[in-house]
This record gives C-alpha cells, structure tokens and sequence, in this order.
C-alpha cells in the first residue's frame, strides 16, 4: 500500500515523458542538431520545476513518508570532471537516441530493443562500482 504514491509517480512520469515526446529518437536528434528548440524548452521547463520544488521543500522542511526531514547539498563544482562526465553521458544520449529516464518508458512502451540500453546502463553503473576506489573524487 505505501508504494502506491510511487507506482502513481511513475506512471505520470511516462505519460508525461510519451505526450511531450521525450521518448521519441527523432526529437532527441533533433535537438543534438540544433534543428528544433523542443527538446530545450523541455529541459528548460523540467530545470525551473525541479528547482521550485527544492524551494518549497527547503522553505516547508518537508520531510519524507518515514519521517526524516528532506536535505539537499549541492556537490563542489569540479568543470574537468564535470565537462568529462558531460561529454560521456551526452555522446551516450546522442548514439542510443535515449537516456536513462525514458528507458523504462520505451520498455513499458514495449519496445524491446532498448532493453539493449538498459542493459547497457546496468553494466556501466557496475563497472564504475568497480572502479570507483581508484577514481579522482
């Protein structure tokens, strides 16, 4: 029962993700081509609700279902790792037309192909768990 809330999150995310067609390969290419601005204004919008929401939950001390209060500390900007981390994960974005997000919603979409990316994503979370000792952090 206490899951439900998260079940309800997740399913508006996909509808969201689907009807402003986040998910689509074409407007994501588009958007590495600078040949459309819908994509940008998308990750526009999601930027300025995300940080009224971290202003409301500061300003409210929300707290979690559990009851532990809600924090956030920004991480110390590094721009070499930073600018790496960019490059990699957009050159990833740009090759599978996808990202993380939109994963799981191309997969209850039911096209299977992308199980390839989430794969993909699995193994790459796992290798950097390998090798995270012996990184510069």
């Amino acid at each position: 029962m206490k899951n439900i809330p998260f079940v309800l999150a997740g399913v508006l995310f996909g509808v969201i993700m689907v009807k402003t067609e986040a998910i689509s390969w074409f407007r994501i290419h588009e958007m590495f081509r600078f040949e459309s601005f819908h994509m940008y204004g998308l990750i526009g919008v999601a930027i300025v609700v995300s940080a009224l929401i971290i202003f409301v939950m500061k300003k409210t001390n929300m707290k979690t279902l559990t009851g532990h209060l809600i924090s956030y500390s920004p991480m110390k900007l590094r721009p070499s790792r930073h600018l790496l981390a960019g490059a990699i994960y957009g050159m990833g974005w740009a090759l599978s037309g996808t990202c993380p997000g939109p994963v799981y919603v191309l997969l209850g979409y039911g096209y299977w192909i992308v199980a390839i990316m989430f794969l993909g994503a699995l193994l790459g979370t796992y290798s950097y768990a390998l090798v995270k000792s012996k990184l510069p952090h």
